[in-house]
């Protein structure tokens, strides 16, 4: 009998907007402000973006190599399996599960249901639908749970359907990018905006140990921006070509972004004073941009592009998460339905609504955002453990395949790992509300890994022996 398996539906194309649509979501219309208050200067603003474009760039190239010569599904699960053991894959796993992926689902599914608020005023956190005592029910909260089992429900259509939703709406924001800048080079430019930030462009980057010290602790929401990227290795199984579709589209992806990260920064310098993008109400530094072009009507044009944006990253998400938890499953490290795929439509659908059911949960929760600030310093540590995985693949593995290889290889890859450990010492001694509870939930993984692996041996103890 044919077991049913992933099919390979995944082109350049589809693989390349999932992973530009998985980075965009709102984080570039907002987390400027925050970086702008923690750096007090344009040249340091500019200056995180830019440090963070280089290092996500030389992760994608990294990853690229690992992608090409282990196609399969699960991606970053698998690299850190093959590299340091099973338990570093499972322990990658478990953190994805529980909060990276799971945790980003929610938060962004959130910023949708944020958004559609300011076009529907009754979708709001202030509004409840029900509430028993600390815990329920928001129209914001239902909105987003809601979201969130349509996008699962969509995907469960089949690889085409999800792959067709993503290329859509990852056009439609990149589209809506390009518009705001420019629109903002165009007509946003302000004189005073000009003058307050090129004039003094430079002050307070003297590049001492101080304001590298500033960009490093700053780029938490910059790195959170451009996160996500990896999402396409999780889909690996179903990428067509994929020795040279993967980094191919690593590279194009994260390539792409970056420079529309920057670019528009650079419009956000050129419309409004430093001061305002550090006291933008709500920190919407994108629609403060907006405001300054089209008055009144910035809010609901920007709302528009940031529900583009969310939902098209939400759906990326679903999509490419799920085989992670189906690769575990197939190793026998979660719940076995999620490694059987649906004969029908030839995705994970167990996995995608186990999947949608915590995510939910989180949503409900309302702790994702605390949640996502916590594990910043375990996604770091699992990009320098699986970039590190390289360098051990290289000597322990050299007959394996490699038809592309790292960009830089051993310099950048290095590089990488000694800025990403320079951040992790700096978040360690400077937010240790940021540092401690990610290890903790990361060490967690540790027992259930046991008990996990102590079921499966004494199920393959007690399977009958067939002749």
């Amino acid at each position: 009998m044919n077991v049913p398996g992933l099919v390979k539906g995944l082109g350049l194309m589809d693989a390349t907007t999932l992973v530009m649509g998985s980075m965009i979501g709102s984080g570039v219309f907002i987390v400027s402000a925050d970086i702008a208050r923690q750096t007090q200067s344009p040249a340091l603003l500019m200056a995180t973006w830019l440090v963070t474009a280089i290092l996500t760039i030389i992760a994608a190239l990294s990853y690229g190599e690992l992608a090409a010569a282990m196609p399969k599904a699960g991606g970053q699960y698998v690299y850190l399996r093959e590299a340091f053991g099973p338990l570093s894959g499972f322990l990658y796993g478990w953190t994805l599960f529980t909060v990276i992926q799971t945790g980003t689902i929610a938060a962004v599914a959130v910023a949708f249901a944020k958004f559609l608020g300011e076009l529907l005023p009754s979708v709001s956190a202030q509004n409840w639908i029900f509430k028993i005592g600390p815990l329920g029910l928001t129209t914001q909260m239902a909105v987003a749970m809601a979201l969130l089992v349509l996008l699962t429900w969509v995907n469960t259509r089949g690889l085409k359907t999800g792959a067709r939703v993503q290329n859509i709406f990852t056009f439609a924001k990149i589209g809506s990018l390009a518009a705001l800048i420019i629109l903002g080079i165009a007509l946003g430019r302000r004189e005073e905006a000009i003058s307050a930030n090129f004039d003094n462009f430079w002050v307070g980057a003297d590049w001492s140990w101080a304001a590298i010290r500033m960009v490093g602790l700053a780029m938490v929401g910059s790195l959170f921006s451009s996160d996500a990227w990896y999402n396409v290795t999780f889909t690996a199984g179903e990428v067509r070509n994929p020795k040279r579709n993967l980094p191919l589209s690593l590279a194009l992806g994260v390539g792409v972004v970056s420079v529309i990260y920057l670019l528009c920064n650079l419009v956000y310098l050129l419309a409004l004073p430093l001061s305002a993008i550090q006291s933008a109400p709500e920190d919407r530094v994108a629609t403060a941009v907006m405001a300054v072009m089209f008055g009144s009507s910035a809010t609901w044009i920007m709302a528009l592009a940031v529900l583009v944006s969310t939902f098209g990253c939400v759906n990326g998400l679903v999509m490419a998460g799920s085989r992670v938890y189906y690769a575990m499953a197939q190793d026998g490290l979660f719940f076995k339905a999620c490694g059987k795929v649906d004969p029908r439509t030839h995705v994970p659908v167990t996995s995608l609504w186990v999947q949608c059911a915590w995510g939910c949960a989180l949503t409900l929760s309302g702790t994702y955002s605390d949640l996502l600030d916590y594990v910043i310093f375990a996604v770091l540590l699992f990009y320098v453990m699986t970039i590190a995985g390289l360098f051990v693949l290289r000597r322990t593995r050299p007959e394996m395949e490699r038809p592309y290889r790292a960009v830089g290889y051993p310099v950048l890859p290095a590089l990488y790992i000694g800025a990403a450990a320079v951040i992790e010492i700096l978040l360690l001694i400077h937010k240790p509300s940021y540092t401690w509870p990610g290890l903790i939930i990361v060490t967690l993984g540790v027992p259930v890994y046991l008990v996990w692996t102590a079921m499966n041996k004494r199920r393959s103890l007690n399977e009958p022996v067939r002749d």
